[in-house]
């Protein structure tokens, strides 16, 4: 190769490195989001601190890292997660357990606790009896015996829970469905990844479960997130909530259920009857800084319904909203926490009921 042509060559490969250098440092416009597929629904991360093309890069690598790791723990659609293991474990025998399985478990017990069982996590066999879990049994309505057998077995007294020892047991056999909180673990995990990269503005959504940090521009703007209406048809925000430094997890059942003889089955299942809930409450949406308590109390609540779901609530001086179906829509329900929380000014133009 003459000198002329090496010089030539060296030229284009320095020109490629710094063009890579350049797309790395290159300056993103703000917000950046960083979205796609997770958990068989989505995630949105949306970060107002300044960002370089790499520097996002590398943060959606490492939250993905953190949402697999979430998901061999806890997934029941997956044989090899830890939770199938502990599922299919000897009943009786103590089996060694993640530290944050053995956490989501006591949020799991604390809850199912507070609520009279109203929140259980061994609700799983029922859960794929009614053909919403991952058994992918068709859409149809269990016959008796069946469920009395599934239903005898369920119940929180059925694990055992060694937090010291980062142990527990199943002493049924239960099937253990973390459904009702293992997302809301899941956006605590991501939020404190970035927390730990030092980002300072975002609002991380998974599946609807939500929490943010800082604000959403340089303005100092609250973050903004829409209640979704109970509309079986179209996605509609029935209210506008501003919030900063804060989760928050909705459970509802106009979206999951199914439809057999002109009655619909909603696919949250009354631990304590075995059946998908039948009262008028549509939604349930808790306010919280940690999701995975949101999560699990915002289960408790939607089974427990109106009356028993916010005075759950007024015991526990939790932040809630509730939406619940009238004839001619539907009205919105709060505790004297959410309204203490978010203010009276807010209360007044969500026309809220407090409860």
């Amino acid at each position: 190769m003459s000198f002329v042509l090496r010089l030539a060559v060296i030229a284009m490969l320095c020109l490629g490195l710094f063009a890579g250098c350049s797309e790395s440092e290159r300056p993103l416009d703000s917000p950046v989001r960083l979205e796609g597929d997770i958990f068989g629904s989505f995630y949105q991360v949306t970060i107002a601190d300044p960002l370089t093309q790499g520097r996002a890069q590398e943060l959606e690598a490492g939250l993905l890292e953190v949402l697999e790791q979430v998901d061999v723990a806890m997934s029941v659609y997956r044989d090899d997660s830890e939770l199938m293991a502990f599922n299919q474990a000897p009943i009786g025998e103590w089996q060694p357990l993640s530290n944050e399985l053995i956490e989501v478990l006591a949020i799991s017990q604390a809850v199912a606790e507070a609520s009279g069982g109203a929140f259980d996590v061994t609700v799983g066999g029922l859960v794929n009896l009614w053909s919403f879990g991952s058994e992918a049994r068709p859409r149809e309505i269990p016959d008796d015996e069946t469920l009395r057998q599934r239903l005898a077995q369920v119940g929180p007294d059925s694990i055992e829970i060694d937090v010291d020892e980062l142990q527990a047991r199943r002493v049924r056999d239960v099937f253990v469905n973390l459904g009702g909180v293992a997302k809301g673990h899941a956006t605590d995990r991501v939020a404190a990844y970035l927390d730990a990269q030092a980002i300072e503005h975002y609002l991380v959504n998974l599946g609807g479960d939500l929490i943010v940090r800082g604000f959403r521009d340089g303005e100092r703007q609250s973050w903004r997130i829409g209640i979704e209406a109970p509309l079986d048809d179209r996605q509609e925000a029935t209210h506008i909530v501003p919030l900063h430094d804060i989760s928050v997890a909705t459970s509802g059942d106009y979206r999951n259920y199914f439809e057999e003889d002109g009655k619909r089955y909603s696919h949250t299942i009354d631990p304590r009857t075995g059946r998908p809930i039948e009262h008028r409450v549509a939604s349930v949406t808790v306010a919280h800084p940690s999701n995975a308590w949101a999560d699990a109390w915002a289960t408790a609540m939607m089974v427990l319904g109106e009356e028993e779901g916010l005075a759950l609530a007024r015991g526990q001086d939790l932040r809630v909203l509730m939406l619940v179906r009238e004839d001619n829509g539907w009205n919105s329900m709060a505790s004297p926490a959410f309204v203490e929380y978010f203010g009276e000014s807010l209360a007044e133009e969500m026309e809220l009921e407090v409860r």
